[in-house]
């Protein structure tokens, strides 16, 4: 987060910060471990991320940010599309941090984006 504000501070741009969820209300209802609080528990961190995003940015000096949360099975599709959809002309994404071993058996959502066409995309 700190690396994409300080990228959209020195080049003076918009920044969003977009998270994507894969269980929505009506997909997790359909299982049976479905949990209201544990779902409504999920929707608060990720609020409370998307909100100490939107302050860090602000503090930051970017003068419009925003932030979004998209539903989609596949992640990176979820992420191009909405780029896509909103004319990003630039992606930054965080990495966690996997060892190739662990990208290896468990994929990645980097690995997935930079495998179809897109904007330029910035690891970090």
């Amino acid at each position: 987060m700190d690396f994409a504000v300080a990228l959209a501070a020195k080049i003076g741009c918009d920044l969003r910060f977009v998270t994507v969820t894969t269980v929505t209300p009506t997909t997790a209802a359909d299982s049976p471990f479905w949990d209201t609080r544990l779902f409504d528990a999920g929707e608060a961190l990720i609020a409370k991320e998307l909100s100490d995003a939107m302050t860090a940015a602000q503090k930051g000096g970017i003068a419009n940010v925003t932030s979004a949360t998209i539903a989609g099975r596949d992640i990176a599709e979820a992420i191009l599309g909405y780029a896509t959809e909103q004319g990003f002309d630039h992606i930054v994404m965080g990495s966690t941090g996997h060892t190739a071993f662990g990208r290896l058996l468990t994929g990645s959502v980097v690995d997935d984006v930079l495998r179809h066409p897109h904007p330029p995309v910035t690891i970090i």
